[in-house]
């Protein structure tokens, strides 16, 4: 073959997917609404849904991490079938896709699309095809309240062809006409036992040891969101394993991953301020309590600033600690959670951290002295 003889075009090859490569979260999404954790009261009545499918318009509400959008999804899964998922579902996120010009577009044309149903499932199950779409809108109230209104009227005219599930953390941000319009279903954050039953079962299907206690130290860095607590879970799987032999997982690798101050300097930090940790520790009011003042506390902030913790994670663990501490007294709490308020505010607005730190040690120092 001459240099400039014409070669056939080579066909494109498809790259292998490796599961190894997928993120434990989509790994482990529920495929059914029955593997869906901690939301019983949701979980039965759209299970109903499913023999007698008649489904409403939805509104998803609760914080991040509990399941809305693994929920509809795996719902709207055992309604079509993977054959039809694709042309009956569609999922929009409108974090991203917010503004009016993506509700009068995308979605009034595929709602107003007549469904059609592929007879036979390639999987060899009957699934029950209902003749409606469902059109997932996640992160909704990220949506302009243009956006929101102009979804009315489409909800409206193609609700006989089209069903619409909105998913949100706030249900407050959704407009009233909208939200009169849907089925409300609230999820819950997730509790400790069903965490951790999924977290042994994921990490029992990785092949990675996990003790109780960094079982309960991821429980504890999400706060009920189980889709963070499975990421940190993953991460500190890779952590451990790139080292050979490979180091087992602690509670202080969980903390670090997730971003957490340790324990240690937050007591310290307290101490410093006059609010000594209780049980093994010294007691608050014991007369052997190191005194402190100006100079002592100016110099623990700015140890905590050059360590490189974020402020707003140092200020929200040590009011958990100030707030929920058994020997302090209400009013000193009480004083005590208006600084950090005024320190969260100032905060939000772009205030320098070291500064507002250590205001408010001093007057939470001042408060409980």
């Amino acid at each position: 073959m001459s240099f400039f003889q014409v070669q056939a075009p080579k066909k494109a090859v498809k790259h292998a997917y490796d599961p190894a490569l997928q993120p434990w979260v989509e790994k482990y999404r529920p495929k059914t609404i029955e593997d869906v954790s901690s939301q019983e009261h949701t979980v039965a009545v759209l299970r109903r849904t499913l023999t007698s499918t008649n489904l409403p318009h939805m509104l998803f509400y609760g914080p991040p991490g509990t399941g809305k959008t693994s929920t509809i999804l795996a719902l709207a899964r055992q309604l079509f079938g993977p054959d039809n998922f694709r042309s009956r579902v569609l999922e929009l996120n409108a974090s991203d896709e917010r503004g009016i010009s993506i509700v009068r577009d995308k979605v009034k044309n595929f709602a107003r699309q007549t469904p059609r149903t592929q007879a036979v499932s390639s999987d060899g199950q009957t699934y029950p095809c209902p003749p409606y779409k469902i059109i997932i809108l996640d992160e909704a109230d990220s949506m302009t309240q243009d956006a929101q209104a102009a979804l009315r009227r489409i909800m409206e005219t193609y609700a006989r062809i089209t069903r619409f599930c909105l998913v949100c953390n706030y249900v407050t941000r959704i407009i009233d006409p909208l939200a009169s319009r849907c089925s409300k279903f609230r999820f819950k954050p997730l509790d400790p036992s069903s965490t951790s039953s999924r977290l042994h079962h994921i990490a029992s299907a990785e092949n990675v040891h996990v003790s109780e206690e960094v079982i309960s130290t991821l429980i504890k860095t999400s706060h009920g969101d189980l889709r963070r607590s499975i990421t940190y879970l993953q991460s500190a799987s890779h952590l451990g394993g790139s080292t050979k032999p490979p180091t087992p997982i602690t509670p202080s690798d969980i903390q670090e991953i997730a971003g957490v101050v340790p324990d240690s300097v937050i007591k310290d930090f307290a101490a410093t301020l006059g609010v000594d940790a209780v049980g093994d520790d010294m007691e608050i009011d014991s007369p052997s309590k190191k005194v402190t003042g100006f100079d002592s506390i100016r110099r623990k902030v700015k140890e905590i600033v050059r360590e490189g913790y974020s402020g707003t994670q140092v200020l929200m663990q040590l009011h958990d600690f100030v707030i929920e501490h058994p020997t302090l007294s209400a009013h000193k709490k009480a004083q005590s959670a208006l600084v950090f308020a005024e320190a969260d505010k100032a905060l939000c607005d772009g205030a320098d951290e070291e500064l507002w730190i250590l205001e408010v040690g001093l007057r939470v120092h001042k408060a409980v002295s």
